[in-house]
């Protein structure tokens, strides 16, 4: 089945067109990406702004038309956190459905972290016991999924996120020395509680989805333009994440969005999700983690098409 998913997160809205056959993935059609910062201002004011829903708008009226040229035969949209937590998101996602025709699913936490487990762990071996930790670190919250082979064993979703504590921490450009160390403190508290520690123990592996994964595997290749390639299945180590978060937070703000390999459009909010990361990592006292392309796109265009 041919199956068009549009993931509408709180810092980006991004497509994925799939052909799904015996619950597999036989070919990518179309993978974009549009930054349009949903969840800016929510988790002041509660509700999504106008201005924010046009920036989605915008972007699905591109999207609209690929579909349509792709011939899909299902047309999908998950909406994450800034949606579900928002007083009018459920009024955001009717208008989805009514203008641009996608089936919209206001998925809760739990669904998220399902969807994003299945999707990247796809095509890992099934039988593979090592525990194994997927995190999608989004815009309004981090998903925390642990599980060996296809199967989750425990999941968590936490109020961590690179918009929401940019605004809340960050007020400076370049950052000041103590916003930095306050978001730290928040997000390393946010995980803490929220993941009890035989779990932490647990943990062997970890393979991370998602913007901020991804693009850091694409600064330190130094990826200009961006290949998915090279970034799927990299090896991101503790200590590159630290040199990396080191050069951006020296940075002000237009010169970090000239840095190779970070789409200019997400230099307002890397610094926090570089700081996210490195937390998870040390949670679970991993000093690498693997980045993988697959992610809760694929793993809804897995589910929906069944």
């Amino acid at each position: 089945m041919r199956t068009a998913v549009v993931d509408i997160g709180t810092n980006s809205t991004r497509l994925l067109i799939c052909d799904v056959e015996d619950g597999r993935v036989t070919a990518e059609l179309e993978r974009r990406t549009i930054i349009t910062r949903l969840g800016a201002g929510v988790d002041a004011d509660g509700s999504l702004n106008q201005e924010a829903m046009d920036r989605v708008y915008a972007a699905l009226e591109q999207y609209r038309e690929l579909i349509d040229e792709h011939g899909a035969e299902r047309a999908i949209a998950v909406l994450t956190s800034a949606v579900r937590d928002a007083a009018n998101g459920r009024e955001f996602a009717a208008t989805v459905e009514q203008r641009y025709g996608l089936e919209p699913h206001v998925l809760t936490g739990d669904e998220e972290a399902g969807l994003t487990f299945r999707g990247a762990t796809s095509e890992r071996d099934p039988g593979d016991p090592t525990p194994t930790l997927v995190f999608d670190i989004g815009g309004g919250s981090t998903e925390l999924v642990i599980g060996a082979g296809h199967e989750m064993s425990f999941h968590v979703s936490t109020q961590a996120g690179v918009v929401r504590q940019t605004e809340r921490h960050i007020h400076s450009d370049p950052p000041a020395d103590d916003e930095l160390e306050h978001l730290r403190e928040d997000v390393r508290a946010i995980l803490t509680d929220a993941v009890p520690e035989d779990h932490r123990r647990a943990v062997q592996h970890a393979i991370g989805v998602a913007g901020t994964a991804t693009s850091l595997a694409a600064i330190a290749q130094e990826l200009d333009p961006y290949d998915p390639a090279r970034v799927h299945g990299y090896r991101l180590e503790l200590e590159e994440c630290e040199r990396i978060l080191e050069r951006l937070a020296a940075l002000p703000l237009e010169q970090r969005r000239e840095v190779p390999g970070l789409h200019p459009d997400r230099a307002p909010t890397i610094v926090a999700g570089v700081i996210i990361l490195i937390e998870v990592l040390d949670l679970f006292d991993l000093h690498e983690v693997e980045v993988s392309e697959h992610d809760i796109l694929r793993g809804a265009a897995l589910a929906f098409a069944e």
